[in-house]
């Protein structure tokens, strides 16, 4: 069987953090000539429906897709869930619980750039970012550079956004998987190298946390990604093989919002590791 390297199983709209509605992502994937594609918004599947709701005959084959963010007392991952059914009641209860820690968390950052900082944002403004699907700190930090209170984004978040005191709240990884397998995906550690801010996860540190995610119930790793070196991806392929665990692949594409190109997925030949192979069979190849 010949299969597909051209897949991008990782992708954001602007349901999320992407600069793209899911219908202008689905013409891009098209003129990219991607095969084979997943919208992985952060905690959320509304955009997932959109696609679905816009798909022809002939377009990419699509997976559904999401990525949760969760926190336990050993650090922070980002959980993908792949093929899961889109009017599932668990997947669907966790992303409305989940928003709700996100919209607190947006109106902790509102109130903190406006009274511990004294920055002037107009109401009308603080009203339309509360109203986006998912407000995150991207969208707050526009605003400040908007109104001259940032020059980038980068300092938006080192010097403003990233030094607010609150408690956030995640839901925990064992919760998505959960909710994953529930409706009917495929849970899979996204980008694993990478943990909190620039901390990098190899070694026995790596395969301890694999151990205990797939006590959870985790299927698969993102072993082929856009910012991994061949050593980061080597390592996630040996320890994959190892633990018999699905392979994915993505780029991270989030239109204007990052500088990564969509269906840069890692892949630098057609010889794929055979725990991708079995993921593209559970969707056709």
């Amino acid at each position: 069987m010949t299969y597909t390297t051209h897949v991008d199983l990782h992708m954001h709209s602007n349901i999320s953090d992407g600069s793209d509605s899911p219908e202008e992502l689905l013409a891009k994937v098209k003129e990219a000539g991607i095969e084979m594609f997943a919208l992985t918004d952060h905690d959320d599947v509304r955009g997932c429906i959109r696609v679905l709701n816009a798909l022809k005959d002939g377009d990419p084959r699509f997976i559904t897709g999401i990525e949760f963010s969760c926190v336990d007392e050993e650090g922070k991952y980002h959980i993908l869930g792949y093929g899961y059914d889109i009017n599932a009641a668990p997947i669907n209860d966790t992303v409305s619980r989940v928003h709700q820690y996100r919209m607190s968390k947006a109106r902790a950052r509102v109130d903190a750039v406006r009274n511990d900082y004294g920055f002037d944002i107009p109401e009308e403004e603080v009203d339309g970012f509360l109203s986006l699907p998912n407000p995150g700190k991207p969208h707050l930090a526009n605003l400040l550079i908007k109104h001259g209170y940032a020059q980038s984004r980068e300092q938006a978040f080192r010097d403003i956004l990233d030094k607010i005191p609150f408690k956030a709240q995640y839901i925990r990884p064992e919760e998505a998987i959960d909710a994953i397998i529930k409706s009917g995906g495929i849970p899979v550690l996204a980008h694993p190298v990478y943990g909190s801010g620039d901390q990098l996860i190899l070694g026995e540190e790596m395969e301890e946390r694999l151990k205990r995610l797939i006590g959870f119930g985790l299927k698969g790793v993102e072993a082929f990604y856009s910012g991994f070196t061949f050593k980061m991806t080597d390592q996630m392929l040996s320890l994959a093989d190892r633990f018999g665990l699905y392979v994915t692949a993505g780029s991270d594409y989030h239109g204007t919002n990052k500088m990564i190109p969509l269906g840069d997925n890692g892949i630098e030949d057609a010889c794929l590791p055979q725990g991708m192979k079995n993921f593209l069979d559970l969707f056709g190849g």
